[in-house]
Parts: C-alpha cells; structure tokens; sequence
C-alpha cells in the first residue's frame, strides 16, 4: 500500500465480471461471455488483501470438464453433442426452444438477507461467500416467480428488501414485466427457510408486444414510485427459439427500432398500480439508470442512454483486439439524460403545451390524445457505470461517480459530476484503465460526497501491475493505492461490504 488510507475503511469491496475467454480449442465470441471471475479487496488495519476466483457455476464445471464450451451464453451458441444421428439432432433441437440459460452469473453481486449472490440475467443466481469466494448454492428465480430473465441491478429499500424485476416470456399466453420484493429476513419460526419462499409480486406491466419484449438492465425507483422504461431495444423470441437451430447466437436476435418510442412507465409503490397517463419518448437505447426522485408533483430520473445499440457490438472479442482504440469507434456517445415528468397533471392544459413547472430544459408536451411526450435535459456526455452514494438512492442529490468514455467503449478516466452545478472533478493516468467506481460514505458522513471512493485500475503493458486506488470522494486526490501483483481483468459491477455487514465464518 503506498499513500495513507482511512483508518474507518474496514471490509471487503466485491467485484464481478468475464475473466476466462478460451476454453481448450474453444472460444467465446463475446466479452460479456466469458466465464465469471470474482475479486476481492479486503481492508483491515490500515492493510489490504487480494484475493480471486471463478465462480464454480454448473455452465464452468460442465465446460471445464468436456475442456469446450457446452453452455450456450449470449453471444456464442454451444453444440454439446455433436448428433450421431438425425433423430437425436432433431430431438435436440427441440429441446433448445426455450432455452435452458446459463448460470454463469458475471455481472453483479446481490445482498439478499444476509447472504450475497453474483447475479447476471438470467433466471439463475448463485450463492457466495463474500470472504472466501467459495461458491454455494444455486436459486433459480423461476421457483418462486415465473420470470426467464432478471436484471442484476436490484434496488434495496430503508428495511433491506430487494427490489427487482424479471421478464416472463409468453406466460399463459401473455409476455409481461414482473416487478417482485424479495424480504430482508424471514419469520423467527421460519429460520431454516430462506427469504426466496417469502418473495412476492409487486404487480406487473404487461409487454407491448407478446412476442418482442423490451431489452432492460436497470430500472429506477423514488420514495413512491418504480420507474420501469420499455424500449425498442427487443428480443425477438421466435427468433430466439429457433437460433439453435439456426446456428445464431441469442444476441442476434436483439434488435433495435430507430422509428419506434420509448416507453415510461410509473408504478405507484403503495397501489401497486401504474400511472394511467401515457408518457413517451423518442427511441434510445440505455443500460444504466443513475437516480431518481420526486419534486413538486413531478419524477425527475437521470439515465444514460445512446441513439443506437452500437455499444454491444464494440464488445465482440474481434474487434477488442491490440488496436481497438483507433479501430472501435462509438456511432453514439453515452449521454447523461435527466426526465423531468409531471405527474400531477392539470387535466385542461391546453395541448402542445409544456406541462413542467421545474426550472430545467426537459420539457413534457401534451398530445392531442392526451399522451406526453418527453424530452430530456442534457447534464453531460461521456460518462458511464454511474454509481451515487446509495443513501440517497431515490431522492434530491448532486453527485454521480462514473467511468470517462469518450468514443471508444473502454473507460480511461474516472470521473465525479455533479448534477447540479454540471462540473466535472477526474483522475487519470497514462495507460490506465479504471473500473467502476464504487462510492464508501465515512462513518459520521454529513454530505453526500463525504467518504471516498474506490476503483481496480488496470495497466495497457502486462509488466505493470494493477492496483485499486482509494480517492478522496470531495476532492478526488488519491488518498493511496494497494498494488496487486497478479494479472487483473476488467470489471462490470460490484459492492463495498462494510465489515459490520459480514457474517463472521462460524454462522
């Protein structure tokens, strides 16, 4: 470790993402395919340990065993068993309609009760152990909701449940959004139990279409409301049955609608129903929801969003070759959109006209059919894996932690927004590459930025090593760095567990 780091920064920041890419002869199409690597650092004493490991899901074991790949994932279809004939290959084809999905979980890691869970997804999450790495049980969702996919951005209210939703595809004849709470704890004399059979639908929004549900990574959430966005990013699911046959990757049957609108759609928490009003905007393509919260009658969230799907397309392994800087091009720039929408609204407003109050260029139109239209206020552009502090998660904030990207998909900087006055405080150094920066309020913390903020930085020449690197969230000054000497990958997502949250190894 070399710098000074807080004495009160005591626990373990958790971080999940692709780490292995070539299995035998085989190899992986995409980056977001490859197998989960988990990493820890765990700070104690004013000291740091490191520590890696796959996560051991079935789709690892299966593939590590037959040394190829076995497991379909997004973008790279898997052929097990090469048919001996053409019954069997017909059988197996069928079989391959609705998909059996992969437990490779490599995006995020999840706090339900007092267990965490690297997500991805899919319908599958699997159990860890936040200290060791081990990997423990696998949940499938679907025993508990019917949805076949998952976002592995959950939200977490003032009691620790989490909120989450899922996709439910053609489920008695319907395609809808489920929104469902997963409870913090369990009844006393239901203690062996765990909270997956306490878990229960919030409501659901029906799918605009049976057949092509939107594309969703994260959704918002204010004190009152869920926030759900319906884009014309969709999966095309006939295509997607018959993909295996058709020797596809399921990534091939995304596809997004340039001509279409986007979609908002407003839950009431406490009714659990949605806004009748209908409120739209034009089409985009966005992962990343940053904060939400209400004012004045009006819901007012910030997201990142671009103008085509060509992020998807940079992270195909062909084009992350040793040139990629001056070859992979963004067509569209992230850029940090704030909504501003008026809930309250007044019924005779004349139409055409904008119906914010709020001091801010977004505005909201009426139509003459009574629907909304929405366009966003520009905060910035270049910014990417937001991260706030989560304490004010659904409420009026300033700051937003992110990744710099300019056009091509690969952060260089990390950087630190705030929303209000729009200025912008980075660190970057030459030939560094930092990952998601993760946000850790100080103990007695009194404003939003007071704490500090932690990133894995990896080095372009293989004979640096990485390091994470601990800044001042005020100021963003390196307050000090604790360098690993081992071979570090890029990252997608992660948590900081403080050390009072830790189950200690005897429970």
């Amino acid at each position: 470790v070399t710098g000074q780091l807080p004495t009160w920064l005591e626990g373990v920041l958790l971080r999940n993402g692709p780490g292995m890419h070539t299995i035998g002869d085989s190899k992986y199409n995409h980056w977001f395919d490859g197998m989960a690597l988990l990493h820890s650092f765990t700070f104690k004493n004013g000291e740091v340990y490191y520590r890696s490991k796959y996560l051991r899901s079935d789709t690892y074991n299966c593939n590590i065993e037959a040394n190829r790949i076995m497991v379909s994932e997004f973008g790279t279809m898997a052929y097990p068993d090469p048919c001996k004939n053409i019954f069997a290959k017909a059988f197996s084809y069928l079989s391959h309609t609705i998909p059996e999905f992969t437990d490779n979980c490599l995006i995020n890691i999840m706090k339900a009760g007092d267990d965490f869970y690297a997500t991805g997804e899919t319908n599958f999450i699997r159990k860890i152990n936040p200290q060791t790495l081990e990997t423990l049980e696998k949940v499938d969702y679907n025993k508990y909701v019917a949805v076949n996919l998952a976002t592995s951005h959950p939200h977490y209210d003032s009691a620790g449940n989490v909120l989450n939703m899922g996709t439910s595809i053609v489920d008695k004849g319907k395609t809808k959004y489920l929104l469902f709470k997963i409870p913090s704890s369990v009844p006393e004399h239901e203690k062996k139990k765990s909270c997956f059979k306490h878990l229960e639908v919030v409501c659901s929004v029906p799918s605009r279409s049976l057949l092509h549900p939107s594309y969703y990574h994260s959704f918002g959430i204010t004190e009152n409301y869920i926030i759900f966005i319906e884009q014309p990013f969709r999966l095309d699911i006939l295509k997607m049955a018959t993909a295996y046959m058709r020797g596809v990757s399921w990534a091939s049957c995304l596809a997004f609608n340039k001509d279409d609108k986007t979609w908002f759609h407003f839950i009431d928490r406490r009714t659990k129903k949605e806004v009748s009003t209908k409120f739209y905007t034009d089409a985009m393509v966005f992962f990343h929801h940053i904060n939400a919260y209400e004012e004045d009658g009006h819901i007012i969230f910030d997201i990142i969003a671009y103008t085509d799907n060509s992020l998807y397309d940079m992270f195909y392994l062909k084009n992350l070759t040793k040139d990629f800087e001056e070859n992979v091009k963004l067509t569209s720039i992230p850029t940090c959109r704030r909504f501003v929408v008026p809930l309250q609204c007044d019924k005779d407003a004349v139409v055409d006209s904008n119906l914010v109050t709020l001091p801010s260029t977004a505005t909201a139109v009426k139509e003459k059919d009574g629907s909304i239209y929405c366009q966003s206020e520009i905060l910035c552009e270049g910014i990417e894996l937001p991260r706030i502090n989560y304490d004010y998660n659904g409420k009026k904030y300033k700051y937003v932690f992110a990744t710099r990207v300019q056009w091509s998909p690969i952060p260089t900087k990390i950087a630190k927004f705030n929303t209000q006055t729009k200025e912008m405080l980075q660190w970057g150094q030459n030939d560094c590459w930092p990952s998601e920066p993760v946000f850790v309020p100080s103990p007695d913390a009194k404003e939003e930025d007071d704490g500090v903020v932690l990133t894995c930085v990896v080095k372009t020449d293989p004979k640096d090593p990485p390091f994470l690197l601990v800044l001042d969230a005020k100021t963003f000054t390196e307050l000090g760095r604790a360098i690993v000497n081992v071979e570090m990958h890029m990252d997608l997502h992660g948590v900081f567990i403080p050390q009072q949250d830790m189950k200690t190894e005897t429970e």
